[in-house]
């Protein structure tokens, strides 16, 4: 078995590459290791996945079509699809960006799939495309209003996936991911903030004076579940998934939870910002029928797990 990971030195990309690795499965990993945030992150990732054997690099931009089909001259049992330019904040400032590697990129790597008859195809997309959503859990059936560049392209994905299906008969997972958090995180997302505003006294702003929930999922969740999708029988042609714990949390909770491991964090609050959502909210019930995974990691032995590496990783 032979799986094609694109954004193989993200986050997702980074955690699933190294489990299906240690499950002995060849993997290939692409990634243009963008500047977007840490590239000593990226390259920290990067160096881990190359001790491994059953492991391939390729550094390419998935907008580059030609080196993109060399790659796929290899034969893939499965792609998982996880690149893409991520921020949603960022992408209110630079939106062509995400017209270029959410939308062309995908596009691209969606042809290969077509022409090379890759029947297991998994895709990213995220919660954004459920919007200011007031319907909780969000179904995966539910009404999507994304409301900026990154969870439009990401939308558009989607469809173009449902239209491969209809005319080209690929098989296509979309994996609606809610706040995936956890060790080798990014460190523009909003649980890193917190611990760099614990460890490095870097501020922490609260938007919205705090009054935001998010449904938190572990990245070791996460990997399972998608594990556990690769093998499944049970799915075909053109599908949504919510990738959620269906347990939203304050992240007021959050703040004080980590407080409760470190110190007492100095808090700015402010008003809304710019692409804000205020709740998301889940409906898991899909992948639990499926039997993906039987029990989620519980909030507090995440967070203590990322605590543990976050500490390690940064040598204070």
């Amino acid at each position: 078995m032979k799986i094609l990971v694109t954004g193989a030195v993200g986050f997702i990309g980074f955690n699933l590459s190294k489990f299906l690795l240690k499950k002995k499965i060849n993997v290939v990993g692409i990634d243009n290791i963008n500047n977007y945030y840490s590239l000593k992150l990226k390259r920290d990732r990067l160096s881990i996945l190359k001790e491994y054997k059953n492991f391939k690099f390729y550094q390419i931009d998935l907008k580059d079509e030609k080196k993109l089909k060399k790659v796929f001259t290899s034969k893939f049992t499965a792609v998982f699809h996880l690149a893409a330019q991520a921020g949603v904040r960022y992408s209110v400032d630079y939106p062509k960006k995400y017209i270029e590697s959410n939308i062309n990129g995908f596009f691209n790597l969606i042809e290969q799939i077509r022409f090379k008859k890759i029947t297991k195809f998994f895709y990213a997309s995220s919660s954004s495309v459920y919007g200011e959503s007031k319907s909780f859990p969000l179904k995966e059936k539910g009404n999507l209003f994304p409301t900026n560049t990154y969870s439009l392209s990401k939308k558009f994905n989607e469809d173009l996936s449902s239209i491969y299906n209809k005319f080209y008969k690929v098989n296509a997972v979309g994996l609606r991911f809610f706040t995936v958090y956890g060790e080798w995180g990014r460190p523009d997302m909003f649980y890193s903030k917190v611990l760099d505003s614990a460890f490095k006294n870097s501020k922490l702003y609260l938007n919205n004076h705090g009054n935001h929930s998010r449904d938190f999922t572990y990245i070791r969740d996460v990997n399972l579940i998608l594990y556990n999708l690769l093998k499944s029988k049970k799915i075909s042609g053109n599908e949504i998934l919510n990738i959620c714990s269906n347990k939203p949390l304050s992240i007021i909770k959050l703040v004080k939870t980590i407080e409760g491991q470190s110190k007492k964090i100095k808090i700015y609050k402010r008003t809304m910002q710019k692409a804000d959502v205020i709740k998301t909210h889940g409906d898991n019930s899909k992948i639990k029928k499926l039997k993906l995974i039987k029990k989620f990691t519980s909030f507090d032995e995440g967070i203590k797990n990322t605590l543990e590496w976050y500490k390690k990783y940064n040598s204070f």
